[in-house]
């Protein structure tokens, strides 16, 4: 079993809330394939990028070490738990959201993200959990490049000299 990270380090909504509007969250981004070179999306149930195709992800903990996060978001994100160096790291990215998961008619948060995006391979067999997703699909790299149902954030990773180069 994988050692998912401690719930004490999730903070409770009103916390978290003041964390949205004032700092950048840091995640990893998931950009997996398959054996035909699909890519794998799923269709965001919360806010930010509600309802548009996105990459699997998520956000790094307080205390949390980057294998340990990539360990908990594969499984938590795809139903298996892939080790870190079973992937490549692609680069850093900034995502940013006019709005947020409490965003309200009556208040506009918007969010920030540093991303690690990394491309690891999957078998076609996976069946991802419905949790951030409600719908999973695998796309190519040309339709999702096209397609105005897939967000601006994942299309960067399959556009050129987008993201910063951290591997020199």
């Amino acid at each position: 079993m994988i050692s998912v990270a401690d719930k004490n380090q999730w903070l409770d909504a009103d916390v978290f809330r003041t964390i949205v509007h004032h700092t950048p969250l840091i995640s990893i981004d998931l950009l997996v394939y398959n054996d035909k070179k699909q890519v794998l999306l799923g269709k965001r149930v919360n806010r930010p990028a509600q309802g548009m195709w996105f990459v699997p992800g998520g956000r790094i903990a307080k205390g949390e070490r980057i294998h340990d996060a990539f360990l908990r978001l594969t499984y938590e994100e795809l139903g298996i738990a892939i080790d870190i160096k079973q992937a490549s790291y692609l680069g850093l990215y900034e995502h940013h959201y006019s709005d947020s998961i409490f965003t309200t008619e009556d208040e506009q948060i918007s969010t920030h993200y540093v991303v690690n995006a990394f491309k690891l391979f999957i078998p076609n067999e996976v069946i991802p959990p419905k949790v951030q997703h409600n719908e999973y699909d695998w796309f190519t790299e040309d339709e999702l490049l096209t397609s105005p149902l897939v967000h601006i954030h994942t299309r960067w990773y399959f556009q050129k000299n987008i993201g910063f180069n951290c591997l020199g």
